[in-house]
């Protein structure tokens, strides 16, 4: 099996990682925090030590790392969080149905309104167009970091200058870049990171995160256990605990940590250079090819990430997958969830083939899969 659906999770996991998180479901397999024996405890400690590796990873207290069960978890509670009655939400023209929709149903209850920021190759472009919707009730900005889709990447540390200058919130989407790419809450003003923990971060499926700046309020999105303040029938203010209720994913959370340590011991930067490299060498490849149609510019590095759309000509996307399928490589046809970024790309009717790269895809694979097209 070749398999390039990346953006989807990440595969095979690092050996480490596994072998971690095995140990953990056997061992810290207690309800972490909510005891006064020693496997409790032992569980709440190594749960903070992941919160503190984000937080060292990404520049946030390690206590207002909030775990969840996935980045569309994570979006909602900080969109439905940070808004009011009448406000107004600006985001991108590439967003996930994990942003898009939230916006959209609170648009449709009469909650809060937005607009659509195109996105452009240039970045100064991209700032002004956001700029250019900002309203005087504006108070949230939510923007990928790159597109699940099309990989492109946005001038996100330039976003969040804007909107830290404007005295609004700035969330940032951080599904296919976390992990891989160089991002610092402080260096890029972001106010809220949410992430999965099962991409580049190399964790279990079934975990993600939401990062919080240290002062910021959100909202409580749900109700319920959390270990702390039992005597009051109110959700504790103060942070993980206003927004973590009920026993938490020990074994998933330590999955993100091993995933962390694995990037920290290879490197950030390796990783994402190497990924880059033979996204490289399949773009250029794809390019060749009088039968495929391409939607972007070659992967930038330092910008954009490693995934490729294309299409050939009088074929539907769904059908190349299938036929890729059929020959062992696993990518994705269809929308990705993505209907605006398809809008926006001229891809709306057809959808598109998705090649996302990983870091254990090798030279071999990419040089397989250009020839396998080749003879589609």
């Amino acid at each position: 099996m070749i398999y390039f659906d990346n953006s989807a999770t990440t595969y095979p996991k690092p050996k480490e990682v596994l072998t971690k998180t095995y140990v953990a479901m056997q061992n810290l397999s207690f309800n972490s925090g909510r005891g006064g024996y020693a496997q409790s405890l032992a569980a709440a400690e190594r749960i903070f030590e992941v919160r503190e590796k984000i937080g060292s990873m990404f520049s946030f207290p390690p206590e207002n790392v909030v775990f969840t069960k996935n980045c569309t978890e994570a979006l909602n509670i900080a969109i439905k969080g940070s808004v009011n009655r009448e406000d107004h939400i600006v985001i991108s023209s590439l967003e996930h149905n994990s942003v898009s929709r939230v916006v959209q149903k609170l648009n449709d209850d009469g909650y809060a309104q937005y607009d659509v920021a195109d996105f452009s190759y240039d970045d100064n472009e991209t700032v002004r167009n956001f700029a250019d919707k900002i309203k005087s009730n504006t108070t949230l900005v939510v923007c990928m970091h790159s597109s699940n889709a099309f990989g492109v990447g946005f001038p996100i540390s330039k976003i969040g200058k804007l909107c830290r200058e404007k005295g609004i919130r700035f969330i940032v989407d951080g599904a296919q870049g976390v992990g891989a790419a160089d991002i610092n809450a402080e260096r890029d003003n972001i106010d809220i990171l949410c992430a999965p923990g099962h991409k580049c971060l190399f964790g279990a499926m079934g975990t993600g995160f939401l990062a919080v700046r240290k002062g910021l309020d959100i909202k409580s999105f749900e109700e319920g256990g959390t270990g702390s303040a039992s005597l009051s029938l109110k959700q504790p203010e103060f942070l993980p605990d206003r927004l973590e209720a009920g026993t938490l994913n020990n074994s998933g959370i330590i999955s993100i940590g091993s995933g962390i340590d694995f990037i920290n011991r290879v490197g950030r930067d390796k990783i994402y250079r190497h990924e880059m490299m033979i996204a490289s060498y399949i773009y250029d490849a794809l390019n060749n090819n009088p039968s495929v149609v391409l939607y972007t510019l070659s992967p930038r590095l330092s910008v954009d990430m490693p995934i490729i759309s294309f299409n050939i000509a009088g074929k539907s996307s769904e059908q190349v997958a299938a036929d890729l399928a059929s020959r062992g490589i696993c990518v994705r046809g269809g929308y990705h969830c993505t209907p605006l970024a398809h809008t926006h790309f001229g891809t709306i009717d057809s959808g598109t083939v998705r090649v996302s790269l990983g870091y254990f895809n090798t030279e071999a694979e990419c040089y397989k899969f250009v020839n396998v097209v080749k003879n589609l």
